[in-house]
């Protein structure tokens, strides 16, 4: 019997490889950026084309390479950066494994153009399929350009399985947002189809999340600083005021390192505790210094996870410095943009001998029960000719009037007979402006008034995703909302779904909107269509990551859930009656856009059983 067991070809080992590290356009972006911050590059550009699938190019200042390093490069487990064993456990660098260019050129059209500044020609190569096409020296700039072509060419299966171009494009803006808040010292821009997402200058870490998030983010940043002899911290979190239903805006750096830790959100979590709803989540960008001897990162292939010697240890210094922080940070937001802390202006610049005690003058001869003219008389005396009383003194008689006026009785919440129920529209009751109560046959029948509209209202919505023919009511003043680059390129893919909905909404500019009208069916003229649209796309995000639910089940789910009366809405009889009755047509009306009961009935067993009856 012949042996069966072979070594694999280089080229399918390499493609074995890249299902691992490179396992969509974004993967391949957050390795070459990796690559231009080890390099020493000040300056990075990063254009795309398609979401990725079409060109990913990187343009960098860095150190460059040589003709020889040029091609090394691309051979797997080929790196600069670890030479013996020892060295995983000292290790600064972004990328360390050397699979990274191996496993991209395996699966794409690969041409990387590298000069060092001493040199005065470069080098340029031509990679597919892990082959070498060509490779001859060029004139280019110092630094390295890599240009990455029909990603998944070789490979249709793995290419069938990428999502919507927004959906890879959010990915993508996922993970330069990671790498860009990590080196707020180094130049960054994003281009996407000619269109320029990003353009962030170089300035401290504030200025970073400003102009990747938002000019609004200048306010809600509070500072956190803590140096101990395990780790150092640094970084910001949000007020709580400003807390979001997603997670989206978390971000954990270890070394520079960006990494998902559970634990470690949990510690930040339990220092907001009491502040915050159990659906909200804080904005925190944090970044913790360790000795590398004390971590090990070489855990996952994507590099996004680390164990600690003493996770105990970080976890109560990380929450009692975000609770330190919380406590101290100042009511009104900082105006000057370029400093880095809040906490200077509570510290006075004057030295001590020059502060003066505030003083207190007080008069001493002061009486307040003395009159204020010298010469009136105390005794009293008649009021003079013509005198008329105070108009509050005028008609006393007529408060008592009303004692004689016959008592209204409230309307009872039960009918005295089956014939007033025959006759008479149904009465219900409110109760705490949270439930409907009304009387049924075998008890009390109570409902959930929030639930009960938003199944309403999310049925509705369905409705006009299906047909496209949601009624829309004219705001008098159109309103313009600024999103951050992420949520602007996830409200244009939805932004047809949007219209349907009733919507009235157009771009207008870079990563702004203009709201001009919202659904007839939300019924309110005091609507903040800028909170409105704002939770409509957060709740979308929250039902995606969640429940994976489709785009039209989560864009109604959301709108429903943020636009339905809230629990402590006083309702008048009518609407009551047209919430009962709008609820009963629905097809599920028993359960609500959550699957948490709506309506809930209480027996007369059950209340005769309270009354031990």
């Amino acid at each position: 019997m012949t042996d069966i067991i072979q070594l694999l070809p280089d080229a399918v080992a390499n493609q074995i490889a890249a299902g691992e590290v490179v396992q969509r356009p974004a993967s391949a972006v957050k390795e070459l950026l990796e690559n231009s911050i080890d390099a020493g590059a000040d300056k990075i550009q990063l254009v795309i084309k398609d979401a990725g699938k079409g060109l990913i190019q990187i343009i960098d200042n860095g150190c460059g390479m040589s003709v020889t390093d040029a091609r090394m490069c691309f051979e797997r487990h080929a790196t600069s950066k670890v030479k013996k064993a020892e060295d995983l456990f000292a290790i600064r660098t972004m990328g360390f494994r050397g699979e990274a260019m191996a496993s991209i050129a395996a699966i794409a059209q690969v041409e990387m153009k590298t000069r060092r500044h001493e040199d005065e020609i470069g080098t340029c190569i031509s990679i597919e399929g892990s082959q070498v096409v060509n490779q001859e020296p060029v004139a280019t700039a110092a630094g390295t350009q890599i240009s990455i072509k029909n990603l998944f060419y070789n490979t249709p299966a793995r290419r069938n399985f990428l999502k919507s171009n927004p959906v890879e494009m959010r990915h993508i803006m996922d993970e330069f947002q990671r790498v860009a808040l990590a080196h707020p010292a180094v130049f960054f821009s994003l281009h996407h189809d000619g269109v320029e997402v990003f353009n962030l200058p170089k300035g401290n870490l504030k200025q970073r999340i400003v102009h990747l998030f938002g000019n609004n983010y200048n306010e809600r940043l509070v500072p956190v600083e803590e140096e101990t002899t395990i780790i150092n911290l640094k970084g910001y979190i949000g007020k709580p005021a400003f807390a979001k239903k997603t997670r989206g805006e978390q971000f954990f750096f270890v070394n520079n390192r960006f990494i998902k830790d559970p634990y470690l959100n949990h510690a930040v979590s339990s220092a907001f505790e009491d502040l915050l709803p159990d659906d909200s989540y804080p904005l925190y960008v944090l970044f913790i210094e360790i000795d590398p001897a004390k971590i090990d990162v070489n855990v996952h292939p994507t590099k996004t996870e680390i164990k600690y010697l003493d996770e105990k240890s970080i976890y109560a210094i990380l929450k009692s410095a975000v609770k330190r922080s919380i406590g101290r940070y100042n009511i009104s937001p900082t105006l000057d943009f370029d400093q880095e802390t809040g906490f200077s202006n509570m510290i006075s610049p004057k030295a001590v001998e020059d502060i003066v005690p505030p003083s207190i003058n007080f008069n001493p001869d002061f009486n307040p029960f003395a009159s204020e003219s010298p010469s009136a008389p105390t005794n009293y005396s008649a009021p003079a000719r013509g005198y008329e009383p105070k108009a509050s003194t005028k008609n006393w008689g007529s408060l008592y009037e009303i004692t004689q006026e016959p008592v209204v009785e409230q309307t009872a919440i039960y009918a005295a007979d089956d014939a007033i129920l025959e006759t008479k529209q149904k009465q219900y009751m409110q109760l705490h402006n949270r439930y409907i109560v009304s009387q049924i046959k075998s008890g009390l029948m109570v409902i959930d008034q929030q639930m009960a509209h938003e199944r309403i209202l999310y049925e509705r919505f369905l409705v006009h995703l299906e047909d496209r023919k949601g009624a829309s009511q004219q705001s008098l003043f159109p309103q313009t909302i600024t999103l951050n680059a992420n949520d602007f390129e996830l409200a244009k893919s939805l932004l047809e779904d949007i219209k349907s909905l009733g919507f009235d909404v157009r771009e207008f500019g870079k990563n702004t909107l203009v709201v001009e009208g919202v659904p007839v069916d939300l019924g309110s003229s005091n609507i903040n269509e800028t909170q409105l649209f704002e939770q409509l796309i957060e709740g979308f995000k929250n039902s995606q990551q969640e429940l994976k639910l489709s785009k039209r089940d989560s864009l109604a789910r959301s709108l429903a859930k943020n636009s339905a009366i809230k629990a402590g809405t006083n309702l008048g009889q009518e609407e009551m009656n047209t919430l009962i009755d709008e609820l009963f047509a629905c097809k599920t009306p028993n359960f609500s856009v959550t699957g948490k009961p709506i309506i809930q009935t209480i027996t007369l067993a059950e209340l005769d059983r309270k009354f031990e009856k």
